[in-house]
């Protein structure tokens, strides 16, 4: 199955299961992300896990881990050339404002997304001394 078949598969499951999808995600908060191609101009959905800000309801992160290869995802390069996006949480569709989280918060919020999910260990694991794995930050507009 290619890279879109999967995605299309993830996507349709979050929208008939009001955001909640089974097999490797099956109990895991996910998000899809609308983008625009920076090159193309295509409109793009991407899923992806995140983690929920606990200080700010506002505000959830994702991470470009691109499952431990030594290069970012395409959406990682979308979304950092603009500064909004549109995102489904649920059944709800919102518009946010993007930005990158680094340094020492960069990493507490990657560590604890690591803690809870051992598999974004394993990417960081697989990316180190090539990558950093991007941390953004997702926030309501």
């Amino acid at each position: 199955m290619s890279t879109d078949d999967w995605n299309a598969d993830i996507i349709a499951q979050f929208r008939e299961n009001q955001g909640h999808v089974g097999g490797p995600f099956e109990g895991a908060p996910m998000v899809l992300v609308h983008h625009r191609g920076r090159k193309s101009g295509r409109e793009f959905v991407s899923p992806m896990m995140y983690l929920a800000d606990e200080q700010d309801p506002d505000t959830i992160y994702v991470f470009a881990s691109k499952a431990g290869a030594p290069t970012n995802p395409d959406w990682y390069y979308n979304l950092t050339a603009t500064d909004h996006a549109e995102i489904e949480v649920g059944t709800e569709k919102y518009s946010v404002a993007v930005s990158e989280v680094t340094g020492d918060k960069r990493d507490k919020i990657f560590n604890e997304q690591a803690q809870r999910y051992p598999g974004f260990a394993e990417y960081a694991e697989k990316t180190a001394g090539i990558r950093t794995i991007p941390v953004i930050a997702l926030r309501r507009t």
